[in-house]
């Protein structure tokens, strides 16, 4: 099984860090770099699932609109891609019902569909299991099953689809999946991995692996962004390595392999016969 998302987002949502909100100063990119997915989706008739913004959603409703016209799944990706430790569960709360609200508006339908920005739901703020499931929100792929520098959460032990039960919760996750390297877990399937990694290793893993989480972000394919400057080093490097051949790269991707979105992947799996996890 092998689960095609992206998470639209703008191309200086990569800045986790600076906590700033003057967006309005940057050059806006998202149109394009959307329409450039979904022409390639519509070459290979695919379905893909779609975690959206509701920042993108009040701020570019027709983009919202364009993606649920050809016939694409959309989930809430958060409303202003905070990290979840930055937020008291409260605060997560109004930002998840806010983004929420404002992309139901858009597509008239129930979003039942999560995940965390920088995937940033950690142990420690397993709450927001619980604020998701309150707030209608049946499926998540938040989980990063390794180290990860906003978190992970390698202690639950997954890299396939599992029940979640936190405090009586359940919540059906789909987890990012890792390929073990020696003693490292690299998750090639989006990202910074995927831009960097040749394509016949990746290509490779894509065939040993049994399930494949993929996600993809517009900036992921936009060789022509501004750099930010206030971005750390090490930021800049994962942020920007590999951007003018990853759309090659998707390209082949979509006509080797096929995917499902999360949709279909769920009517594919038994969900009384997958490891069930209370979360404590």
């Amino acid at each position: 099984m092998r689960v095609l998302t992206f998470d639209i987002e703008e191309w200086f949502h990569c800045d986790c860090i600076s906590g700033s909100y003057d967006w309005d100063i940057y050059d806006k990119r998202i149109d394009h770099d959307t329409d450039k997915i979904l022409q390639l989706l519509a070459d290979h008739n695919q379905k893909a699932t779609f975690f959206c913004l509701g920042w993108i959603a009040e701020k570019y409703p027709f983009i919202i609109k364009k993606i649920h016209s050809q016939g694409h799944q959309i989930g809430c990706h958060s409303n202003l891609h905070q990290l979840i430790c930055r937020f008291t569960k409260e605060q997560f709360e109004a930002d998840t019902v806010t983004a929420l609200k404002r992309i139901e508006d858009i597509t008239g339908e129930k979003i039942i569909l999560y995940r965390a920005p920088a995937f940033s739901i950690t142990k420690k703020f397993k709450w927001a299991f619980e604020v998701l499931v309150e707030n209608g929100i049946e499926f998540d792929c938040s989980v990063f099953p390794a180290k990860h520098e906003y978190g992970g959460f390698p202690s639950l032990g997954i890299s396939t689809p599992a029940l979640l039960d936190v405090n009586g919760c359940l919540i059906k996750e789909f987890p990012v999946n890792a390929k073990k390297i020696i003693y490292k877990n690299v998750v090639f399937s989006g990202g910074g991995y995927f831009r960097i990694l040749p394509y016949h290793i990746i290509h490779k893993w894509m065939q040993q692996s049994n399930y494949v989480m993929t996600y993809f972000h517009p900036r992921d394919f936009d060789a022509d962004q501004p750099l930010l400057a206030q971005l750390p080093l090490h930021r800049k490097f994962k942020s920007y390595v590999g951007l003018k051949s990853a759309f090659r790269k998707l390209e082949r991707l979509m006509g080797d392999f096929e995917f499902v979105n999360i949709k279909e992947a769920d009517q594919m799996i038994d969900w009384h016969t997958v490891k069930k996890i209370r979360v404590l």
